[in-house]
């Protein structure tokens, strides 16, 4: 064999050896590191599901920054990121790019559903709101000097769903405030009598959460009537939230991009199962994968 052939032969090995080291993965369910990116408004929860994730599979890290719904999709064409947790699934531009770009190796599911609370000072007297009177309220129509406060004014997944859900083509008022998280609109709602703010019912709606308890003494969450049913009005309680007869109602969803079964898929998995689930439920969210089933029941003074 020539000098040349061999040359092309060593280097045909090489380029083969580096594919397939490129291509080996480096993490399991079980085991290995990776990024992850999450709607700020559910980060009680993801904490929640990624400590017990981590006590159960102890040589597993997984990495998750809490951001803006829109920035977390702006992930998704992040390499980096192996899966984003946010309130709805990907669009046919968003969905075309994932498959060409994973290999069609990308999957998104609802795991669970929240509510938007509506919250207030606890001197506010209103204590029951229909849709079209916080469409007014948002606005700037409403009849009073109520102010809205949100957790920023663009970009996140409560705002997405107020100019989508509430709004519905309306400008959203000049007065409308902005705080820099949900953290912030429930500490900013409990010094000020005049505004209503909205959050993820995550952070203030888990009556076995000490934190959580605190603020529900420091605020309280109003009543939102259905729209069909008028005279039926609630809070974002579990069975109204997953009924959706409370009437400002999400999904937590994930999209997952990988090419292969790593530690993304391992998350996907444990948040549909039982567990998972339960945790979910624990928090007062509404779990969409396992029916654990609801019973009256009489509570006693």
């Amino acid at each position: 064999m020539s000098r040349s052939i061999w040359i092309i032969f060593l280097m045909g090995l090489v380029a083969c050896g580096s594919a397939r080291s490129v291509e080996k993965p480096t993490d399991t369910p079980e085991k290995g590191s990776v990024w992850i990116s999450a709607d700020e408004s559910f980060q009680p929860i993801v904490d929640e599901l990624l400590q017990v994730y981590h006590s159960q599979h102890p040589e597993t890290h997984i990495q998750v920054q809490y951001k803006p719904e829109a920035d977390c999709f702006k992930d998704l064409f992040t390499d980096s990121i192996r899966m984003v947790i946010v309130t709805r699934r990907p669009n046919l531009q968003e969905e075309k790019w994932l498959t060409d770009s994973v290999g069609g190796f990308e999957k998104s599911r609802a795991v669970a559903r929240d509510g938007i609370a509506v919250i207030a000072h606890p001197s506010q007297r209103k204590l029951v709101w229909s849709r079209n009177e916080l469409k007014q309220l948002l606005s700037g129509k409403f009849n009073n000097t109520l102010i809205p406060v949100v957790d920023g004014l663009k970009a996140t997944s409560t705002v997405r769903f107020l100019i989508d859900s509430v709004l519905r083509g309306e400008t959203p008022s000049t007065q409308l405030m902005a705080a820099r998280t949900s953290q912030a609109v429930i500490e900013y709602v409990a010094e000020h009598p005049d505004v209503i703010g909205f959050v993820g019912v995550s952070w203030i709606g888990n009556h076995e959460d000490s934190a959580q308890r605190a603020w529900q003494k420091r605020v309280q969450i109003l009543r939102v009537a259905n729209d069909k049913f008028p005279d039926y009005t609630s809070k974002p309680d579990q069975v109204n939230v997953f009924t959706s007869l409370y009437p400002l109602t999400r999904d937590i969803t994930y999209i997952l991009k990988e090419k292969h079964a790593g530690l993304g898929t391992g998350l996907a998995r444990f948040m549909g199962s039982e567990v998972g689930q339960l945790i979910f439920k624990r928090a007062y969210l509404a779990p969409l994968l396992k029916d654990f089933g609801f019973r009256r029941v009489q509570l006693k003074d």
